[in-house]
C-alpha cells in the first residue's frame, strides 16, 4: 500500500496517543484561556468581598465537577478518579488557602491572586524531570480555568451539545470536556498541546477514540467543516485530503482493523520463537484501571507498576496512608493473580514533597534527590511503602523493584531497611510473602559497570532504557536541540544491555527490559538475540511484539546480534536492522503500523 503524496503544508505531525484512523469534518472548539485584563489593588474594606467572591466561585466549580462526574459515560466510569483528582486540587492549600492569603496580604483581586498561585505550582512541577508528573500541571490549570470562568461569568460551549459526527479540534481538552461529550458523535480528538500521559490521551484510549496531540498550531490551520484525516497510529493528520488520499486511508483502516483483529485473537499465546525460545511479555502500568485492557492485549503479568500516582494525588493533604497504599497494591495483586506483579518503589524527587518535608527544590532534579536516594533519606516514607507492599504480597505474586540504584552501598542499605520492616511485621504477626523477590532498575551507567557485583545481591534486574539512554548519551529528550541524538541503536547502549544480561546470566538471575525499546518492533530481534528473559511495555504494543517474536528464531537473532555488535554507529545498526527485517516492516507498513526507519 503506497501512501499518495500530498502537499507538505496539508500534512501535520503530532503525537499519536490513541490508535485508529478517521476521516471526517472538523469541529473547531474554542478552549482558549480566560483573559484576565486587569490586575488591581483593593481596599481593606473590599478584601472580605473579594474572598467571598473567590470562595463562591470555588463552590460553584466543585458542584459543576460533581455533576459532570455523575453524568460520565459508562465507557469512562473507571476513570472518574481523574475528576476526583481535580476535586482534590480545589481543596489543596496551594490553590485555595494560597489564593485567599494573597488577596488578604497583597490586597489583590481574586483573578490575579489565583493566577499567582497557579504560577507558583507550575514552577514546582517544572522542576521534575518526569513527563507524567509535568503533565499533571494541566490538572491544576483545568481547575483554575473553571474557577476563573465562574469568577468572570464567562460560559463555555459544552461538548454535550454537539449533534453531528465530527472530529474535535481544540487547543486542549480537559477531562471535564471529554466526560460530557456525546461519544456517539465525536469521531476523534486533535489538540495543539498534550502528551502520551495527558488526561486527553487517557480518556481517548478509554473511549477507544483515535487521538493526536501536541500539534502545536493545528487550531490556527483549520476551520469548521474542513475535511480531515486523523491517523492515531502515526500521529499524522491530513487537511483537505484529495480522493486518492481518502481511498488510501480507507484501505489502510480496513487492513489495520483486519490485522489487529487477527493478532489480538492470538495475543494470549506465549511469545515463543520458531525454535522454541520463550520470553515473558508484560505490561507497564501506573493505574489499576489499566489492568483489564493490559490482560486483554495479552499481558502475562505486570512488569512495572509505577507507584507515584497516589503520592501525587495526596499533595496538599499530607502523604497517603499505609492503608491506602496497601489497598491499592492488594487489589492489583488480586486482579492480576496468578500472574506476577513487579511493584517499583517511589520514583519521585524531594522537591515534590517540599510542603510536607521542608525539602528545598533543586536546580537539576534528574541528577538530584530522587527515587531511591529520596527514599533512603526519608526512611519513614520508605518503610511505610515497603510495609504496604509486603502486606499486599500475601494476596498475590509480587516482586519488589528499586529505581535509580547507583552503588552497592544503596543495595545493602535497602536490604537492611527491608529486613527491619519484615521483623516488624513478624512481631505483629502480619502475613506477607517471606520469599518476595527483590530487584533493581539498571538505568545509570555506574549500575551497568557494577552489574556483576550487584547480581550477587538481588534476585533480578530490570533495565530501564529510557533513563539509561538519557544518562549514557547525555541527552535530554525534552530538549528539541538534542532530542534527535536520543538513539536506542547507539552501539554503546546495545553493549550496555548485553553487559547487564551477561552479568545476570553468570549469576543465575533473571533480567527484564521495561523501557520504550521493549515496545519498538525494530528492537525486538536485537533484544531476543541478547537473551533477555522478559519484556515489559505499553499494553497496546504487546500483540505486535508477540507476533514478531513468533516469526523469528533465536538462532537467527543471535547470529544477527553477533554482526550488529561489530558495527560502529547507530546509523549502521539501524540500516542493518531495517534491511534484515524488510519483509516484516513491509507487512507492518501495509497494515498501518508506523516504524521510524530513517
Amino acid at each position: 500500500m503506497t501512501n499518495p503524496r500530498s502537499e507538505e503544508g496539508n500534512r501535520l505531525k503530532g503525537i499519536a496517543v490513541s490508535p485508529g484512523i478517521v476521516i471526517g469534518k472538523v469541529r473547531l472548539v474554542d478552549r482558549s484561556r480566560v483573559k484576565i485584563l486587569y490586575q488591581y489593588l483593593i481596599s481593606d474594606e473590599q478584601v472580605s468581598r473579594e474572598v467571598k467572591r473567590f470562595k463562591k466561585a470555588l463552590s460553584s466549580t466543585r458542584k459543576q465537577m460533581l455533576s459532570l462526574k455523575k453524568k460520565m459515560p459508562a465507557q469512562i466510569k473507571d476513570h472518574a478518579f481523574i475528576l476526583d483528582t481535580q476535586l482534590m486540587i480545589m481543596d489543596d492549600p496551594k490553590i485555595s488557602e494560597s489564593t485567599v492569603e494573597t488577596i488578604r496580604s497583597e490586597k489583590m483581586n481574586a483573578e490575579w491572586a489565583l493566577k499567582k498561585s497557579v504560577q507558583e505550582i507550575r514552577q514546582l512541577f517544572e522542576q521534575m524531570d518526569n513527563g507524567y508528573i509535568q503533565e499533571r500541571i494541566h490538572d491544576v490549570e483545568y481547575v483554575a480555568e473553571r474557577i476563573l470562568r465562574n469568577l468572570s461569568g464567562i460560559e463555555q460551549e459544552s461538548l454535550s451539545e454537539i449533534n453531528e459526527r465530527v472530529i474535535i479540534v481544540a487547543h486542549d481538552l480537559s477531562p471535564a470536556d471529554t466526560s460530557e461529550m456525546n461519544t456517539g458523535r465525536v469521531m476523534a480528538f486533535v489538540t495543539d498541546v498534550g502528551g502520551p500521559t495527558s488526561h486527553t490521551a487517557i480518556m481517548a484510549q478509554a473511549l477507544e477514540i483515535p487521538a493526536v496531540v501536541g500539534l502545536e498550531s493545528v487550531t490556527k490551520r483549520v476551520r469548521d467543516g474542513m475535511l480531515m484525516v486523523v491517523d492515531g497510529h502515526t500521529g499524522e493528520i491530513v487537511l483537505e485530503p484529495d480522493d486518492d488520499l481518502i481511498i488510501f486511508y480507507q484501505e489502510k483502516q480496513l487492513a489495520l482493523e483486519e490485522y489487529r483483529t487477527g493478532i489480538e485473537r492470538i495475543s494470549h499465546l506465549p511469545a515463543e520463537t520458531v525454535d522454541g525460545h520463550t520470553l515473558a511479555v508484560k505490561a507497564n502500568l501506573e493505574l489499576l484501571e489499566e489492568v483489564v485492557p493490559a490482560r486483554d492485549h495479552g499481558a502475562e503479568g505486570i512488569g512495572l507498576y509505577r507507584t507515584e500516582f497516589l503520592f501525587l494525588r495526596s499533595q496538599g493533604k499530607g502523604l497517603p496512608t499505609e492503608r491506602e497504599l496497601y489497598e491499592d497494591y492488594k487489589e492489583l495483586a488480586e486482579i492480576v493473580a496468578p500472574d506476577p506483579v513487579t511493584i517499583r518503589t517511589l520514583d519521585l524527587g524531594g522537591d515534590k514533597f517540599s510542603s510536607d518535608l521542608s525539602l528545598a527544590g533543586e536546580m537539576n532534579p534528574a541528577l538530584g534527590l530522587r527515587a531511591i536516594r529520596f527514599c533512603l533519606k526519608e526512611p519513614k516514607i520508605f518503610k511505610m511503602q515497603l510495609r504496604a507492599i509486603l502486606r499486599a504480597s500475601a494476596h498475590g505474586s509480587i516482586r519488589l523493584l528499586f529505581p535509580m540504584v547507583s552503588g552497592l552501598s544503596e543495595i545493602l542499605e535497602i536490604k537492611k531497611i527491608l529486613r527491619e520492616v519484615k521483623r516488624d511485621l513478624n512481631k505483629k504477626e502480619i502475613r506477607f510473602a517471606r520469599n518476595i523477590k527483590v530487584g533493581i532498575m539498571i538505568e545509570i551507567p555506574s549500575a551497568v559497570t557494577m552489574a556483576d557485583v550487584f547480581a550477587k545481591h538481588v534476585d533480578f534486574f530490570s533495565i530501564g532504557t529510557n533513563d539509561l539512554i538519557q544518562y549514557a548519551l547525555a541527552i535530554d529528550r525534552g530538549n528539541e536541540h538534542v532530542a534527535h541524538l536520543y538513539e536506542p541503536f547507539h552501539p554503546a547502549i546495545l553493549r550496555m544491555i548485553q553487559q547487564v544480561v551477561t552479568a545476570a546470566k553468570i549469576a543465575g538471575i533473571k533480567v527484564a527490559l521495561c523501557g520504550e525499546m521493549a515496545g519498538d518492533p525494530l528492537c525486538t530481534i536485537i533484544l531476543v538475540g541478547i537473551g533477555l528473559d522478559e519484556l515489559s511495555m505499553n499494553a497496546q504494543s504487546i500483540p505486535i511484539i508477540k507476533q514478531i517474536i513468533r516469526t523469528i528464531s533465536m538462532k537467527e537473532a543471535q547470529a544477527d546480534l553477533e554482526h550488529i555488535m561489530q558495527l560502529e554507529t547507530a546509523r549502521e545498526v539501524r540500516k542493518y536492522i531495517v534491511k534484515r527485517m524488510r519483509p516484516l516492516i513491509s507487512i507492518l507498513d501495509q497494515k498501518g503500523y508506523y516504524i521510524r526507519v530513517s
